[in-house]
């Protein structure tokens, strides 16, 4: 695995040019540009103040700016990790021609798929923070918390989108499988609520690997405090054991690529 890693650390200009081709191809010929990466938040945010408001509404409260900031950075973590794993599962079939005949680290098809969403995150997280400011929103020191939690959520696409991509090439399945999962998983993650307000279920809830960490996000950049210790130390081994196994896994499916392609 080190002469792998080796191989990979030498072909980051490589990974540099796929993930500009990703960004370029994306937003080419595109009437709104890279404001589609503000759209897919936007729609979230949208979602996330109509739930909110109609429980509001039930529980006799209202919904309060710390709802709807909160909202905001779930919606741009949640978009960025759903999309890195949709464009990470289908990058290796999407590139049978470099797949097959050329020789470099596969690995890199993937990583650029994450890096290219990561890119969208950065211009949806400038125009979050422009609002955040408008609705009075000061950072403290805690917001440096959430570099950690986004680099773990990095950390964790990737090891996901590692091992997807590599078994859709043997299964073709494996890309629908994702789509319906990432329909469904919205709701089984903490982004257009609290997990607290699922009440004793929100231990439950915060299994989901990427549920920590959208509520330490929240903690951090709306609330002003620590994330919860013991959840992100949780969420941060999943992330490290998924990208170890899903490189490990990657490594050892590449010398089958070209004959199931």
């Amino acid at each position: 695995m080190l002469d792998d890693l080796r191989r990979l650390m030498r072909s980051k200009e490589l990974l540099y040019m796929l993930t500009w081709r990703d960004i370029r191809i994306r937003y080419k010929q595109s009437i709104m540009g890279v404001m589609w990466a503000i759209l897919m938040p936007t729609l979230i945010v949208g979602a996330g103040i109509i739930i909110r408001v109609g429980a509001a509404k039930w529980s006799g409260t209202s919904i309060t700016m710390h709802d709807i900031a909160s909202v905001m950075v779930r919606a741009v973590a949640w978009a960025f990790f759903a999309a890195s794993i949709r464009f990470g599962t289908n990058c290796l079939v999407g590139n049978t021609n470099l797949v097959t005949k050329i020789a470099f680290p596969k690995e890199v098809f993937p990583m650029a798929a994450v890096l290219s969403s990561l890119f969208d995150f950065c211009v949806a997280t400038i125009a979050i923070l422009i609002v955040l400011v408008i609705l009075g929103w000061a950072p403290s020191w805690y917001v440096l918390w959430s570099l950690y939690l986004v680099f773990v959520l990095v950390s964790l696409a990737t090891g996901l989108s590692l091992i997807l991509s590599a078994g859709n090439l043997f299964f073709r399945d494996v890309k629908y499988i994702v789509e319906i999962f990432l329909t469904y998983a919205i709701f089984f993650t903490p982004v257009l609520y609290d997990a607290d307000m699922l009440g004793k279920w929100s231990h439950v809830l915060l299994l989901n690997p990427v549920a920590p960490i959208l509520e330490g996000l929240s903690d951090t950049m709306v609330e002003q405090r620590a994330p919860d210790a013991a959840w992100v130390a949780y969420s941060t081994t999943v992330a490290a054991v998924s990208l170890l196994v899903g490189y490990w896994w990657f490594k050892q499916l590449e010398a089958k690529f070209a004959e199931r392609i």
